[in-house]
């Protein structure tokens, strides 16, 4: 073996002796995630539209209820800095759509923290009991879904109140189920594997075994269904809102915003223009990323 061979044969014994990092499977869906642009795109403008919906008002010289009766119902315009025109009482429609886009988010966040959090505790525990309790707990949300959702919502806000925590307690009251029937599904195959079996082997109590192996196992299809359920909670309180049934004046939200802006879309269109594109965005944003995340977190893909 010549020199030039002995030197070569060195470099790969050098190369192979380093040990190459490894990578966990949250840092391929995070590579498999950032290779799909509309998600990406969609995860920026989402940013953008929630630094703005939170930022804004605070910077803008005027307020949600401010009124200006010398500029009642004027179109879009740099005067006064009415960039989204104002309604039919003079009140800035740009403060009020980024204020309007801070409710319909908070209110998107919080029903979908607490659906997501029922739909799996429920889930988790009848896919993990099964028999009997799987059996009737499952029935249950069979029950819950032949319930017309809208109508019930409806009602509950009715007589309840449109307060904002009641607002969120409807819609979480009712959002759950799906949560739950994927969830449990995904319990059923997880119950099953090895690293179960063995904590059962030594004594490791049921609801310790729940939330300690098998609820970190399904964090992947919870974050994909979470992205899904997002869109839809703020769609149904725009629904809500819409038929004056959501947050109650001088407060809004994008729903209000669309509801008065349809009642004067022949004589002012800017009036349901503006929020009814910023939740239409919103939407589409909070769709591209559930797709991205799909992609990312199926296991098929590994």
């Amino acid at each position: 073996m010549n020199s030039k061979q002995t030197a070569l044969a060195q470099s790969i014994e050098a190369i192979t002796a380093v040990p190459l990092p490894g990578r966990s499977p949250w840092m391929d869906a995070r590579v498999r995630f950032m290779r799909n642009r509309a998600a990406v795109i969609s995860l920026i403008l989402l940013s953008i539209i929630t630094l703005l919906c939170v930022l804004g008002p605070m910077v803008l010289p005027h307020s949600y209820e401010d009124t200006d009766w010398n500029l009642m119902g004027i179109p879009p315009t740099f005067a006064a800095w009415h960039l989204f025109g104002t309604d039919e009482l003079g009140r800035d429609l740009l403060v009020r759509t980024l204020i309007g886009g801070r409710i319909s988010l908070v209110v998107g966040v919080l029903a979908t923290v607490v659906s997501v959090s029922m739909g799996i505790l429920w889930g988790a525990t009848a896919g993990f009991l099964g028999g009997k309790v799987d059996a009737f707990m499952m029935r249950i949300v069979d029950m819950l879904y032949a319930i017309p959702y809208l109508l019930i919502a409806i009602l509950m806000v009715t007589i309840l109140g449109r307060e904002f925590y009641l607002v969120v307690l409807v819609i979480s009251a009712f959002s759950w189920m799906d949560m739950a029937r994927v969830v449990r599904g995904q319990t059923l195959s997880i119950k099953s594997k090895e690293f179960v079996e063995a904590a059962r082997a030594i004594g490791v109590p049921t609801w310790r075994i729940i939330f300690q192996h098998v609820v970190p196992n399904l964090l992947g299809i919870v974050v994909i269904y979470t992205s899904i359920t997002v869109p839809g909670v703020i769609l149904t309180e725009s629904v809500l809102s819409f038929l004056g049934l959501g947050v109650q004046e001088p407060m809004t939200s994008w729903g209000v915003l669309i509801h008065d802006g349809a009642n004067v879309m022949s004589a002012s269109p800017w009036l349901i223009l503006f929020p009814a594109a910023a939740l239409s965005i919103t939407l589409y944003c909070f769709n591209f990323i559930g797709d991205g995340m799909r992609d990312a977190l199926d296991p098929k893909d590994r």
